[in-house]
């Protein structure tokens, strides 16, 4: 599953998360709309509630590209 096909499912399904990276937190949407193509064409894996990780080309998890954290209402 590639980045792109992630982030769209989150937007899709609605999920109440946020996407953390370097001290910084997006939202899916913002993502799709400002990643670079090669960055969305990433092959990556979503663990559910706590974090996005890349897959190297021989299959086996990378870096952790962001972390999944609730979004919280006010």
């Amino acid at each position: 599953m590639s980045l792109r096909e992630i982030l769209e499912k989150i937007v899709k399904d609605g999920m109440p998360v946020l996407l953390s990276a370097n001290n910084k937190d997006w939202e899916a949407s913002a993502l799709l709309d400002n990643l670079s193509e090669p960055m969305l064409k990433r092959q990556a894996y979503l663990q559910p509630g706590l974090y996005i990780a890349e897959i190297s080309d021989s299959g086996y998890l990378g870096q952790v590209l962001y972390k999944v954290k609730p979004k919280h209402s006010l």
